[in-house]
């Protein structure tokens, strides 16, 4: 069993945590206050004198089975760089031990995702559950270097950590546009290494439904694929790209993916949509509606008024498709969507009518409560926890239900103080297909501005509610829909460094965080995205946006946003080259204050990947802006 969970686990170590043999990588650097530049950062740190030199002599001992799991991770970390594979024997070192490792198992440890590492210049310790321990190992593995040596010198420190939030994290729209079982891995790895513990898979969506259902093949024969896509944005009048799309997860393929997450300590928590956004299942068994049909698999984005109708023949389908979705996904969770769910086909289809008089609802807002509550009552007959976008509460809360707020957070507000169990991810802060930056400096731009300093801004827990309430903020999570997103190398640039700064909001304490501190850290931890070619968006350059004005100009001393890249600049409006004759930036570049001067730098990372060009704010001439309101 440990042999199959580091076999798996091995590209995990290799690639998303970047030990690799770049012989110009630095020695982690240190954060501003002179601790480990970690994401995200930790509850708490005691730095202390000395070192734990780790070396080909270091033994790692583990208390039980479940920390061995945890101590062959760091072994096959190490090997990468000491060039040899370090033994990992059950037991405890003895009193006389000088140079070892030592995973402790305490099942008791609380809360069951903290941990305490001590090091000193004898030994390396971490105490913690299962859970905890591998996040203690997250934070090991940072702090070891990025190139290969014969020793690794760590601090002397004492680290005792646990997470702000029960739940941090992520979902992905694979219903636009789906995408390979080793990119969802892929991103697995990345939240993994962030201490993110929930994957929200949006699995059936108008456009396609994504998930083998063994009792309704139609689902996914027909209901997975639609003849064409938006081209573009050109929704009045409609032009379509001509090109089928389609696909889907088998069940083992699920199985694949869930399994692969539970050894990361990833919760995974599968969305199928209802009422609304059912076009694609309408597809396929068009008798759910309450009208007769035909149905075609959406081609086109938006919210769409053929909806599952709240008859018996609904309600069993519905629950055979949640039953052998209950058996693939072990989590506690089942998110229903309810959102965005027009009653424009319910107010005028007898069926429903008939419902809302036999049940007594006065209006068709109850009538999708009593959908919501009587698919909640299923799920919860099963051992399972019904959880949904913030629509609903419309027509009053199903009575166990956990809400995500999306629409600002007022549905999260008014949730927790009826006592209901609240995920924020407004779409302010945490909808990272919005546009990171202006449109015209962004390789891809949706819309929207959501830079990665407003991502670190959001606090989930709203000053409005008071302690008891604020109990009731489970957590946060960042979105990644794919309308306009095709490529695995899109969602990559979206999401990306954004979720670190989600991680952090997450994780670390709100008297901990610190944006000039974090943005710090940041720049020492693209090597790694950079390892496990993460195609992240490239920032600005810093000291881009900070111009000092001395005498007559204007001054910019840049520092590039990526370790070992290269900047181009122009200064004339004209776009900046890569090539030979391009102008490298090597130092100061000076303007003078009344010149009709454009900054403009283009950044090359060292594997030649390159920025979108970024354009810096000159500021006008005194006169000039004395005169603009």
């Amino acid at each position: 069993m440990v042999r199959l969970y580091i076999s798996r686990l091995r590209l995990v170590l290799l690639s998303a945590f970047a030990f690799g043999l770049n012989a110009s990588a630095p020695v982690p650097a240190l954060a501003s206050d002179n601790s480990p530049a970690l994401i995200p950062a930790v509850q708490q740190i005691e730095m202390k004198a000395g070192q734990f030199h780790l070396n080909r002599q270091t033994k790692i001992f583990a208390s039980d089975m479940v920390a061995k799991e945890n101590a062959q991770l760091l072994s096959v970390a190490v090997q990468k760089i000491l060039g040899v594979s370090l033994p990992v024997m059950l037991g405890k070192p003895t009193a006389q031990e000088q140079n070892f490792v030592q995973f402790l198992s305490i099942q008791t440890f609380a809360p069951s995702e903290a941990y305490n590492l001590v090091s000193d210049t004898k030994s390396l310790r971490i105490t913690a559950t299962a859970a905890g321990q591998f996040y203690a190992l997250q934070t090991l593995l940072q702090l070891l270097p990025l190139h290969k040596q014969a020793v690794i010198d760590l601090p002397a420190m004492e680290i005792n950590d646990t997470p702000r939030f029960a739940w941090r994290g992520m979902h992905l729209d694979v219903g636009r546009h789906m995408f390979s079982v080793d990119f969802i891995k892929k991103l697995l790895d990345q939240m993994a290494a962030l201490k993110l513990n929930t994957f929200h898979w949006h699995l059936t969506e108008d456009q396609g439904w994504r998930i083998q259902i063994k009792q309704y093949p139609k689902l996914t024969q027909v209901g997975a694929w639609r003849k064409e896509t938006t081209k573009d944005r050109h929704y009045e009048p409609y032009i379509g790209d001509g090109v089928p799309y389609g696909g889907f997860y088998t069940q083992e393929q699920i199985k694949e993916v869930v399994a692969y997450a539970q050894r990361l300590h990833i919760m995974v928590v599968p969305e199928i949509e209802l009422p609304g956004h059912s076009q694609a299942a309408l597809a396929a068994y068009p008798e759910l509606a309450c009208t007769p049909g035909p149905f075609a698999v959406a081609t086109n984005w938006g919210v769409f008024e053929d909806i599952y109708c709240p008859t018996e023949p609904t309600f069993t389908f519905l629950e055979n498709v949640l039953t052998e979705v209950m058996a693939l996904f072990p989590a506690p969770y089942i998110h229903i969507g309810g959102d965005e769910a027009p009653k424009t086909r319910w107010k005028a289809s007898a069926q429903a009518q008939a419902v809302m008089q036999r049940e007594g609802l006065k209006n068709e807002e109850q009538l999708q409560s009593y959908f919501i509550r009587r698919v909640e009552k299923f799920i919860n007959s099963k051992g399972k926890r019904l959880i949904g976008w913030d629509e609903i509460l419309e027509g009053g809360l199903a009575p166990n239900a956990t809400v995500m707020s999306w629409r600002g957070e007022e549905g999260g507000i008014a949730a927790a103080k009826e006592g209901h169990d609240v995920i924020m991810t407004p779409t302010s802060w945490c909808y990272f297909d919005a546009g990171q930056g202006p449109a015209e400096q962004e390789l891809w731009q949706l819309g929207g501005e959501i830079t990665l300093e407003k991502v670190y801004s959001y606090n989930p827990v709203p000053k409005v509610l008071d302690e008891s309430q604020q109990s009731h903020i489970r957590g946060v999570q960042a979105n990644i829909w794919t309308e306009y997103l095709p490529t695995s190398a899109h969602v990559e640039y979206m999401v990306f460094p954004r979720l670190l700064a989600m991680a952090e909001v997450a994780w670390t304490p709100q008297d901990r965080r610190n944006f000039a501190d974090f943005e710090h850290r940041v720049q020492n931890y693209y090597p790694r995205l950079d390892q496990a070619k993460i195609a992240y968006r490239i920032p600005r350059p810093l000291g881009l946006d900070t111009p000092v004005q001395i005498g007559k100009e204007w001054q910019w001393t840049l520092t590039a946003p990526v370790k070992d890249s290269k900047m181009f600049y122009t200064l004339d409006g004209s776009e900046p080259s890569p090539s030979p004759k391009g102008k490298l930036y090597r130092k100061t570049l000076a303007v003078k204050k009344d010149a009709a001067a454009v900054l403009k730098v283009l950044t090359v990372l060292p594997d030649g990947r390159v920025s979108a060009v970024q354009v810096a704010g000159i500021p006008k001439p005194a006169a000039q802006a004395s005169t603009q309101k």
